[in-house]
């Protein structure tokens, strides 16, 4: 739990897998923390050094650090400015994994 200008976050989904070497290695991590029963603070990552080595191997992730939605794809930041919540981002985020670990060339 931490707090954020007295309000006390709580951390319910702290997830880690690890990709099969078959298929590039790496880790895949999920994190959430809820307030009010809501999703307040977020944290996805496909992290893999051997893929990209910038941004703490962050290949591609999504988050809402700094105060807005945004999305990291090899280094790049992208505004989520069509943000739903945090379950539809996971769909997107799960879609983006599926085509960069198995339908790339």
């Amino acid at each position: 739990m931490f707090t954020n200008k007295q309000k006390k976050y709580t951390k319910v989904i702290d997830e880690r897998f690890y990709v099969p070497e078959k298929l590039g290695g790496g880790l895949i991590k999920f994190e959430a923390w809820e307030y009010q029963n809501q999703i307040v603070k977020y944290n996805m990552a496909y992290i893999n050094k051997k893929q990209y080595q910038g941004d703490n191997g962050r290949v591609i992730g999504y988050d809402n650090t700094h105060n807005y939605h945004h999305k990291h794809y090899l280094g790049d930041i992208y505004e989520v400015d069509d943000f739903v919540s945090y379950e539809e981002l996971v769909e997107r985020f799960q879609q983006d994994l599926k085509e960069f670990l198995y339908e790339r060339d």
